[in-house]
């Protein structure tokens, strides 16, 4: 696992009213809860194509944005590949990884240097995770062991839930088809934010769509279903048609 050199990283804070995630830009804080819940998990499940990483990568510009300190771990992109897809989209990052209030670690280095044998407990034994607020695991279900009894179904979800006890949250992205099913349904299960995304073709368009099944201690109004697409250099842009 490798990450951008960023000694300058803050330590971390417990935050105790929740992390706000609004921009300028979209109305997607208005229309999901305003605040991310503190002390948390946060499960965004969804096949392959579905949006997670940029329904990820939205809620990481947000909440930068409102000065929450970041750690993004993903095991699709390279360092640099990630930080050039958040720039792709409009969402600049080198400003806040040199302020010390993002970090990234990559299974594959910051170019091309592949770690296969990074998994779930690795990550969580990580320094850096006692650092941030909010851990972006992206996708956590690559990094899921296979095959796990109850006891360590159960001896997981404890790990996870022993990082958030003291004030920072986890965000989890995850493909059902690539993980312990029983795993999943206790992180569903136990999570205070669910976010479901679905894709639909309709005359020729993708229309993507979050669905809210579930969000605990909002600070504001929660819709349950949230289109949205993301258009280069804009952003994500909520499609208001879609909203329910």
């Amino acid at each position: 696992m490798s990450s951008e050199e960023n000694p300058l990283f803050i330590p971390h804070k417990p935050v105790e009213d929740g992390f706000p995630f609004d921009v300028e830009t979209d109305s997607l804080a208005d229309t999901m809860g305003l605040r991310l819940p503190n002390r948390s998990l946060y499960v965004v499940q969804g096949i392959v194509g579905a949006g997670k990483s940029l329904i990820a990568q939205r809620l990481v510009h947000g909440m930068l944005e409102n000065g929450t300190k970041i750690l993004v771990i993903t095991t699709e992109l390279t360092t640099r590949g990630w930080i050039e897809q958040m720039e792709s989209i409009g969402y600049g990052v080198t400003e806040h990884i040199r302020d010390g209030q993002l970090m990234v670690f990559s299974r594959f280095g910051t170019i091309a240097e592949s770690r296969s044998d990074v998994g779930l407990e690795q990550v969580l034994d990580s320094e850096a995770i006692s650092q941030a607020d909010v851990i972006i695991l992206d996708s956590a279900s690559a990094l899921m062991p296979d095959d796990l009894d109850d006891k360590q179904r159960f001896e997981m979800m404890q790990k996870l839930r022993k990082i958030s006890s003291d004030g920072r949250s986890i965000m989890l992205c995850v493909d059902p088809d690539e993980m312990d099913h029983k795993l999943l349904h206790s992180m569903r299960a136990s999570s205070e934010i669910v976010l479901d995304l679905s894709t639909t073709l309709i005359g020729g368009d993708l229309k993507r769509n979050i669905v809210v099944t579930r969000f605990l201690r909002a600070a504001g109004p929660v819709q349950t279903s949230v289109g949205w697409r993301v258009e280069p250099s804009m952003g994500f842009i909520v499609d208001i048609t879609a909203v329910s």
